[in-house]
């Protein structure tokens, strides 16, 4: 390979290698800010200092693993979530902007239903990295919040996000509403495996290669887990309820009417993502 003898010509390298390699460019920028400690203006501030050997070695690295197919933001270890950084790893999914949507949206119908500082009790089903359970403790600190996960490996991640961004939250191995039976709650939140199986034919090969599987797909073309939640959750909630549902965006209508039929009197809402695609399914009971 040539010599590459400053971060501006690495980063040129690693541009055009990535694309070449039918990757986002965009990934070299992150890789070599990750590399060198800094953040987008300190980059463009040492575009043309030298580049060390072993930072070189480092970034190549980094690039080639890219471009071989794993996930940025597995290599450098963590994603950005509602402006906070989230630790993250092959034990768990990355955390998409779509799902900071499902916070906003929650927060918003949280103030209108229970007002401003009533203390809630909140559950995020399958929580991952903790990004849901986490964001929902920061933003609202008088909430009581509770986080569930099938995965020790995935709690054991959340756990550390939890600690290293300071929110006190409850974590309980188990599957779906197992470990919360015996509280009502205020507000449910998930964003389950919603992915059929006959879908990964049309998916990235980056997902596909790296993210863990369980939580991507889900039998019953992908409801199975709506389906459960919808029969499961009568019993455990207090009134007024909200829950919030990240949903596939082909899947509105069917999850809305499992919600229909556990919950005749509630008000069901299907809501756009910022792309124009159904994704997030709000149900409120108050009576």
């Amino acid at each position: 390979m040539m010599k590459l003898n400053t971060n501006f010509e690495a980063l040129n390298w690693a541009s055009s290698f990535l694309m070449e390699n039918g990757r986002d460019e965009n990934a070299a920028r992150i890789l070599l800010q990750h590399v060198l400690e800094t953040n987008y203006s300190g980059l463009m501030m040492r575009m043309h200092e030298p580049i060390t050997e072993a930072d070189l070695n480092r970034f190549e690295q980094f690039v080639n693993e890219h471009a071989k197919g794993k996930p940025v933001q597995y290599l450098i270890g963590y994603e950005e979530f509602y402006g906070r950084k989230f630790q993250v790893d092959e034990s768990v999914l990355i955390p998409r902007p779509e799902t900071e949507e499902l916070i906003l949206g929650t927060l918003d119908r949280i103030k209108r239903i229970f007002g401003q500082n009533k203390e809630i009790n909140l559950v995020d089903i399958g929580t991952g990295s903790g990004a849901i359970a986490i964001t929902m403790k920061l933003e609202l600190p008088t909430a009581k919040v509770t986080a569930t996960d099938i995965s020790q490996d995935a709690l054991n991640t959340a756990k550390r996000n939890a600690n290293e961004l300071q929110a006190k939250i409850d974590f309980r191995l188990g599957d779906l509403t197992n470990p919360i039976q015996n509280e009502k709650w205020d507000v449910v939140l998930s964003n389950p495996p919603y992915i059929a199986f006959d879908e990964a034919v049309d998916m990235s090969e980056v997902v596909l290669k790296h993210e863990p599987h369980t939580a991507l797909f889900a039998e019953e073309n992908g409801l199975i887990l709506y389906r459960k939640l919808a029969e499961n959750l009568p019993n455990l909630l207090n009134k007024p309820a909200l829950i919030g549902l990240e949903i596939g965006y082909t899947q509105g209508e069917k999850v809305a009417n499992f919600f229909k039929n556990s919950f005749p009197q509630a008000k069901i809402e299907i809501v756009k993502d910022i792309n124009k695609k159904n994704r997030m399914i709000f149900c409120e009971i108050d009576v």
